[in-house]
């Protein structure tokens, strides 16, 4: 087996262990392999051991990789920020977009989504914690923005991603954690049909899937150090 498949092989046993320690069942979390930065030859190792979906976070370079393993059965996640002017490549060439944190950028995807594909799946970003340096859309308004996005065709709103500030202490970890669970009990409360709550990296997935994570996404943990400086 190569390291990828190791890495991997490691990296689900991990997962298996936080779902029993939470009462879960392990198919309940997927795992999104991070593979930004990687070329296709690390996602076809990938590949080889098992592993179906991929997240990427620029868009050109997802899009380059789609293009290079185009029938190979990968679902592609965006799970980085979508500027207007390139909601087009999410749209065309992504399975599902992770980080919609605005009205506008929704009605992008959606109208730009191509009738021949299935719709585009698609997360709201919510800005969890806080940070006053980062995308997501508060919690506060999260709900509109929710029922406004579930309403466009060629999308479908399947639930939450979050990206909180990297904090060590994990009764921290398991606090925002439970926010995002929190608000995303909330909506599915108000009759969207969410299932999916994105969250937890690395050195956090444990706190996040005893919080109710469906997804999470993890990179270093299955390719090694980034390969190069992202652009």
């Amino acid at each position: 087996m190569t390291t990828i498949g190791n890495n991997l092989e490691r990296l689900r046993a991990r997962i298996a262990a936080a779902c029993a320690a939470a009462g879960r069942a392990p198919q309940s979390v997927r795992l999104l392999a991070v593979s930004k930065t990687f070329g296709p030859e690390a996602v076809r190792e990938a590949l080889a051991a098992g592993q179906r979906a991929f997240g990427e976070n620029y868009l050109q370079e997802g899009v380059a990789k789609a293009q290079a393993l185009a029938g190979a059965g990968i679902e592609w996640h965006c799970i980085g920020p979508v500027q207007s002017n390139k909601t087009r490549l999410a749209a065309e060439h992504f399975d599902w977009v992770h980080s919609v944190d605005r009205l506008k950028t929704a009605e992008r995807l959606s109208a730009q989504r191509p009738a021949g594909l299935t719709p585009l799946n698609v997360c709201l970003q919510v800005d969890i914690d806080g940070g006053a340096n980062k995308s997501g859309v508060p919690p506060a308004e999260a709900a509109a923005l929710a029922h406004a996005v579930a309403a466009l065709p060629r999308l479908r709103l399947r639930g939450l991603m979050t990206i909180p500030e990297p904090v060590q202490d994990p009764a921290a970890q398991r606090a925002v954690h439970r926010r995002a669970r929190a608000l995303f009990d909330a909506l599915r409360a108000q009759g969207l049909p969410l299932d999916t709550l994105s969250m937890g990296m690395s050195a956090d997935l444990e706190a996040a899937i005893e919080a109710g994570s469906t997804l999470v996404r993890v990179g270093t943990a299955i390719f090694g150090g980034r390969a190069r400086p992202a652009p």
